[in-house]
């Protein structure tokens, strides 16, 4: 488990590709790698990967398959690229963001950067599939950094996330363009409501779901903003 606090910037050192499998060598700030050990797990940039081998201080390898270069950030990396890492969380740690799998649940697209004084903020797109379970106020990952949501726009499919320069400065946001593609991860407690009373619904209702659907449209509103409403808390 992880909290969603990014450690430090990484920097990709080097890379092989094998057959269905590509090795990445990262570079970690001082202090990072102290106590890390072989088959510890470290997010990078949102994505948890295990440590295979430990070639010098500040050094650390991973094998990524083919299919999660093909679902995550990671496939696009290369050498010199940064990336936000996390060490995994141990024991009584201090969840100073939200819980966090590493498990990427689908990627958003950087639509556009605002940077009001001390601020910068960035709007991201999402599938409609995920979408349904980002609101106002709520937690959501990003590259592997626990944001609060800012506004969130179901229709259009975007939401935004304000961050102050502490942020920028541990993490790679500040270099992030529009268009850049990011790691996106939901916060699981709030699928779970949603999922639920989307199944309640569909179970009591049946047939007359679409009809009620159509009702919450007309008013602005969609199923997933019921499951907002019985979110539990924290």
């Amino acid at each position: 488990m992880f909290t969603g606090i990014v450690q430090g910037l990484a920097t990709v050192a080097s890379l092989t590709d094998r057959p269905g499998l590509r090795s990445f060598e990262l570079a970690f700030p001082p202090g990072f790698d102290s106590g890390l050990e072989i088959g510890a797990s470290v997010a990078c940039d949102g994505v948890c990967l295990t440590v295979t081998q430990l070639p010098g201080p500040g050094r650390a390898c991973f094998d990524v398959m083919q299919q999660s270069l093909g679902l995550t950030t990671l496939g696009a990396l290369a050498t010199g690229s940064p990336l936000n890492v996390e060490r995994a969380a141990k024991d009584g740690a201090e969840i100073g963001g939200h819980p966090l799998s590493g498990h990427v649940d689908c990627l958003g697209t950087l639509l556009s950067i605002r940077q009001p004084e001390n601020n910068h903020v960035l709007r991201i797109g999402v599938p409609a599939s995920h979408m349904r379970y980002v609101f106002a106020k709520g937690y959501i990952a990003v590259n592997g950094a626990s944001l609060t949501v800012a506004e969130a726009n179901r229709q259009e499919r975007w939401f935004e996330v304000w961050l102050i320069p502490e942020t920028l400065r541990m993490t790679t946001f500040g270099h992030k363009q529009v268009g850049d593609v990011l790691n996106i991860e939901i916060e699981r407690s709030t699928q779970v409501v949603v999922d639920t009373v989307r199944d309640a619904l569909d179970e009591r209702l049946g047939p007359l779901l679409p009809a009620l659907e159509k009702l919450l449209a007309q008013q602005g509103q969609s199923l997933d903003d019921l499951g907002a409403a019985l979110r539990l808390p924290g």
